[in-house]
Order: C-alpha cells, then sequence, then structure tokens
C-alpha cells in the first residue's frame, strides 16, 4: 500500500492517535481557548427593530351605530330572550367607547350631558351615533329645552322626527275627526254638535298620548330597586312598543313585547276616561248655558252621560287605539318608512303625515260607530 506523501503528515504522537492500520490523521491546529461567551453567537447577525403598540380605536360608528345597529340588534335580538330583564350587555364595551370617541370628536366632556344619559354612556347602553343626535339637537333653542324633560329625551333620541309627528297629530286631530264625524252623522251632524264637541276636545287631550306613548324611546331610567316586585320588574323592562327595534345592547321577549301592549293599554285606558271626562263635562256645561238661553232646547237637546261615555272610551282607546297606534309607530313608520326614506326626511315627515291622517280618521269613524254600539250615544231621529 503506497503511502501518504510526507509533506502531508506529521508526527503528532501526543494529540492525533494512531488508526488501526498505523496511520495517523492528517494535522489539525491546535483549538484555541474557548471565549468567555456562553454560547457562539449565529451568524449572520440579524437585528430587530420592535414594532411600536398602538391603542385600539373604536369599533367604527358604521358597524354599530345609527339605524343599522338597530336593524342588526333586531334581527339578532329580540325574541332570542337574553334573560328575564331584556338586557343584551354583549356590545356594552364596544359602545362605551364609540359613545366616548364620538364625545370627544365634538370636544365635549361625559360631565356636559344630562345625568341619566351620562350614566347611559359609561354603562355602554348607548351608541355613539345617540351623542351625536344630542348634540346637534341641542343646537336648536327648542329642542333644547324639550331635551331637559327625560320624557322627551328619551323619544327625540330614539327618533329626531318625534315632535313633528307630535304636531301633526295634534294639528290633523281635530280636523280629521270633525270630518269624520260629519261623514257618520251627515244631516244630524247640527242637531248632535255637542257630540262633536266632546269628541273633538277627547280628541285634543287623547291625540297628545297616543303619540306619547307608543313612541320607541331610548332608554334611560334607571334601575329598579332590588327590593322591587316581579311585576315591576317585568313591565320596567318592556319596551314602549311591541313592535319597536331593539337599540343595540338591548333585546326583548316575546313575553315583553306583550306586556307593552298591557302597560299601555292601562295608561290609555286611563287617559281615556280623564280625557273623557273633561270632554262630556265642557260639553254638558255648554249644553247648560245654551239651554238657559233658550228654554225651547230642553225637550230637543240631552245632557251625555258621562260616567258611561267616559268608561266606554277608555276602553275604546286602551284596545283600538292602542293597537292601531302600536302598529303605526312600531311597523309602518320605525319598520317600513325610516330604512326606506332614510336620507329623504322631507318626504318621510310627507309620508308620515299621510298615514297618520288616515289613520286619525279612521279610529273617528270606528269611535262613532263603538259609541253606538255600546248605548253611550244615540241617533238622533228626524222630526
Amino acid at each position: 500500500m503506497a503511502a501518504f506523501p510526507s509533506s502531508s503528515l506529521s508526527a503528532t504522537p501526543c494529540s492525533q492517535p494512531a488508526t488501526p492500520l498505523g496511520l495517523q490523521l492528517p494535522h489539525q491546529p491546535p483549538r484555541l481557548s474557548l471565549l468567555p461567551f456562553t454560547r457562539p453567537l449565529a451568524l449572520p447577525l440579524r437585528f430587530r427593530i420592535p414594532r411600536p403598540i398602538l391603542p385600539a380605536l373604536p369599533r367604527a360608528l358604521s358597524s354599530s351605530g345609527g339605524d343599522d345597529g338597530d336593524h342588526n340588534n333586531n334581527n339578532g335580538g329580540g325574541e332570542d330572550g337574553e334573560g328575564d330583564d331584556g338586557d343584551g350587555e354583549g356590545d356594552a364595551p364596544g359602545n362605551r367607547g364609540e359613545a366616548l370617541f364620538v364625545l370627544a370628536q365634538l370636544g365635549r366632556k361625559l360631565e356636559s350631558l344630562p345625568s341619566d344619559l351620562a350614566a347611559a354612556v359609561e354603562g355602554g347602553h348607548v351608541t355613539g351615533e345617540i351623542v351625536r343626535r344630542f348634540n346637534e339637537l341641542e343646537g336648536s333653542a327648542l329642542f333644547r329645552w324639550l331635551l331637559q324633560f327625560r320624557g322627551f329625551r328619551e323619544r327625540l333620541l330614539a327618533d329626531d322626527l318625534f315632535l313633528a309627528k307630535l304636531t301633526m297629530e295634534c294639528g290633523v286631530g281635530v280636523i280629521a275627526k270633525t270630518a269624520a264625524e260629519y261623514e257618520k252623522r251627515r244631516e244630524n251632524f247640527v242637531k248632535e254638535i255637542d257630540i262633536v264637541i266632546a269628541d273633538v276636545v277627547m280628541a285634543i287631550v287623547a291625540d297628545f298620548m297616543l303619540v306619547y306613548l307608543p313612541a320607541p324611546t331610548v332608554s334611560l331610567q334607571p334601575p329598579l330597586a332590588r327590593n322591587a316586585g316581579v311585576i315591576a320588574n317585568f313591565f320596567h323592562n318592556c319596551p314602549d312598543n311591541a313592535f319597536q327595534i331593539a337599540l343595540a345592547g338591548r333585546s326583548y321577549t316575546l313575553l315583553q313585547r306583550l306586556g307593552a301592549i298591557m302597560r299601555n293599554g292601562a295608561k290609555l285606558f286611563a287617559v281615556g276616561t280623564s280625557a273623557s271626562l273633561i270632554g262630556t263635562g265642557v260639553t254638558n256645561a255648554l249644553i247648560k248655558a245654551r239651554k238657559s238661553v233658550d228654554k225651547e232646547l230642553d225637550d230637543e237637546v240631552e245632557d251625555i252621560p258621562i260616567v258611561s261615555t267616559s268608561v266606554a272610551y277608555g276602553v275604546y282607546m286602551a284596545v283600538s287605539s292602542n293597537l292601531r297606534y302600536q302598529v303605526l309607530a312600531g311597523v309602518i313608520e320605525q319598520r317600513m318608512l325610516e330604512p326606506l326614506l332614510h336620507n329623504h326626511k322631507l318626504l318621510l315627515s310627507a309620508m308620515c303625515f299621510a298615514v297618520r291622517t288616515g289613520n286619525t280618521f279612521l279610529g273617528s269613524l270606528l269611535w262613532v260607530d263603538y259609541a253606538r254600539w255600546v248605548g253611550v250615544q244615540k241617533v238622533q231621529e228626524e222630526s
């Protein structure tokens, strides 16, 4: 066997062991002593600059605020039943951040809001769109005055056309009811003018409550005391309208929506009875004044039965008016007209005016038939 060239071998008996064939391995340079590093550095070296951690921004306003948030919440909630109290707190942190973000954009502090609205913002029960609407409404002297009252504040924040609808109803109510009275009475209209006056006076008081009670609201009510009864807690958490779209952070069960009909019906019974007492009282006073001047009217004109008429009108408002106005406010206006004409306020107002005028006229026709059916009003026969 040929040997390796002598120039490539070196005798290193102390460091290189001999192979089984007696050959020696090539000479290797001695290893350097260990460096003070615990482990060698990885080459090539890589320098990493950490990325800055930015604070998370609130959700975009379009994702949960305003009308879109209402409709989304209604699709996901309402009858899903998130507890007996009807509160869904899943969106509360997002609502709070969004509302505070809008406040910062407007250059306002939380303390500048009314106490109940500030508490709702802090608890995440209102969206940034509600805060923005409140700021816009405060720009008007009339709205700024109305916003001082919680009942108007809750309704104006839920529907910026609430005051316009209230004015429509009360203004058109007198004309529409008078026309309906004439349509039903025709040739007896003049003979029954005292009954017509009673109906119109009742309408002025009742129309206000018929718009006010079923109007959608942004709930700013403080929670009930812990010792409140089960019934009080149930009706406290019912919506103002059985068909109302739940705002973000809330949902209503089917039982709570039925409770809204019962609660508003009880209130409208009290309102209708009281309004009728005022109306019939005024009418009887007018009849007595006419009789004192014209003695021939003693046999022609009869006094209106106050108690029976008032109770009958209270029942009529609790049933017929209650259902008609809840459907009008919750279904026709909030679920049909407003989503369709949201960006056309003038056209939306005109459509609401037309629908409410028709509803008022229909209600007057139904009342005349109902009053005659239960016997509180009689048809005057031709002499």
